[in-house]
């Protein structure tokens, strides 16, 4: 890690786009690259920017607390490259991540010019390759544990009512109980922590690579599986066929475990909670969050869910 002089942003830099400007230009100089012209892609938990001077995104996080995580994608990256493991790649001659005005920032090989997402059945076969590496203790993975990042969320979550607060609680510690009691069958080794169709993409020269490293930890590898299940179970974002596909390539049918209904009440909460903290700063975000919270007091309208 290096730390940047800051620029004068000692108290920490706004996470504004008029904030950010300056801790990009004093990244971007610390490691040697061009900073003019660069494209603001998104700004939410984390500011992404393109570079014109060169394929490579930047990526700065919303506070230092990221560090340590982004130290272990960064590793990551360089770890997955040496195994000719498609996945996000981190420029070699950059030294990161750095800490410019309070914040975390990060340099990645740009994927392709345009967004482009790949198929579930290219999901299934990365994560079955994946979930057969053997990760070398220096990475230094945690142990995943949703119980606590759920609990973590929830007690972040000031921007929702008291009420919805509540029922969420609640229903996090009744899952809580029936998640102590699952007895996994899948081997316990590392995963990606995140894998979803939303994080794979298709690269410019036409093969699928994973991003968003940062969540990669060792856990059972059943968590890997849950997002594509409950896409296509519970939210109708993914076909029949396309379900159908992602088991047959990946050789394992979560659906077919007694465990799912579990897993999928635990990682539905923690997307509710995750959206719950973005009503504040967008419309679109309060609407989908109270359709949510309705869906989980009534049952019902989980097929009206939409994507984020």
């Amino acid at each position: 890690m290096i730390s940047g002089s800051s620029g004068g942003l000692d108290g920490g830099a706004e996470f504004t786009a008029e904030g950010l400007e300056t801790v990009l230009r004093e990244a971007c100089a610390t490691v040697g690259l061009g900073s003019r012209g660069a494209e603001l892609l998104r700004l939410g938990s984390n500011a992404v920017y393109r570079l014109t001077s060169l394929p490579v995104i930047v990526r700065i996080a919303r506070d230092r607390s990221a560090l340590a995580e982004m130290e272990r994608a960064v590793s990551v990256a360089r770890w997955l490259q040496t195994q000719d493991f498609p996945a996000m790649r981190v420029p070699e001659s950059v030294a990161q991540p750095l800490v410019v005005g309070g914040l975390v920032v990060t340099f990645w090989e740009s994927v392709q010019e345009h967004v482009e997402y790949a198929t579930v059945g290219e999901l299934a076969d990365l994560l079955r390759r994946l979930h057969w590496l053997e990760e070398p203790e220096s990475l230094g993975l945690p142990y995943f544990d949703p119980l606590a990042k759920l609990a973590a969320s929830l007690e972040g979550l000031d921007g929702i009512s008291g009420e919805d607060r509540t029922f969420l609680e609640e229903r996090a510690a009744s899952v809580a109980k029936d998640y102590d009691r699952l007895d996994f069958v899948l081997p316990f080794g590392m995963i990606h922590g995140d894998a979803s169709i939303g994080n794979i993409l298709r690269h410019r020269d036409g093969h699928a690579v994973l991003i968003d490293l940062d969540g990669f930890a060792l856990a059972p590898r059943e968590w890997d599986l849950i997002q594509t299940a409950i896409f296509y179970d519970r939210y109708r974002w993914h076909t029949k066929a396309e379900y159908a596909e992602f088991v047959h390539r990946y050789g394992f049918d979560l659906m077919n475990w007694p465990g799912y209904e579990t897993l999928a009440d635990l990682r539905e909460l923690m997307m509710v909670a995750w959206l719950g903290h973005q009503v504040g700063t967008s419309e679109r975000s309060a609407v989908e969050f109270a359709r949510r919270i309705r869906s989980l007091r009534t049952g019902e309208g989980r097929d009206a869910w939409g994507p984020f």
